[in-house]
């Protein structure tokens, strides 16, 4: 039997998960600020996290135009409880990840673009 679109994004997400411990949840949002698909810790509101991440990303292309930086690539929120990455996957979509304090950034972000080159073929 052929999975559906939404059964591979969400393998993709867990792929993601399973890649390395320091990822708590990720959520492929489309840029109107809806879910298309995640797989984030029960505890967490997919639609807060779909509407932040929609604006985030609009202010994020907002100030890279504004300052000449190119279109936008990725995004990161430090806290003292961990990470929040995005990358853009496409046009017209965004992964969005939470990540572990302690985390190995760079083997995150290796393994996100992975997951964004992926999701691409999707969205």
């Amino acid at each position: 039997m052929t999975k559906s679109r939404s059964d591979l994004i969400v393998d993709c997400l867990k792929s993601l998960q399973m890649s390395t411990p320091d990822v708590e949840g990720s959520a492929l949002v489309h840029n109107s600020g809806l879910i298309i698909a995640s797989t984030l810790p029960a505890e967490i509101e997919e639609d807060r996290v779909a509407a932040m991440s929609a604006a985030l990303l609009a202010l994020d292309e907002r100030i890279s135009e504004e300052l000449a930086r190119g279109s936008l690539d990725q995004v990161f929120i430090k806290s003292n409880h961990g990470y929040v990455f995005m990358i853009s996957v496409g046009t017209e979509a965004v992964l969005t990840t939470l990540v572990r304090d302690q985390a190995m950034v760079g083997l995150v972000l290796i393994c996100m673009r992975q997951a964004a080159a992926q999701l691409r073929q999707y969205v």
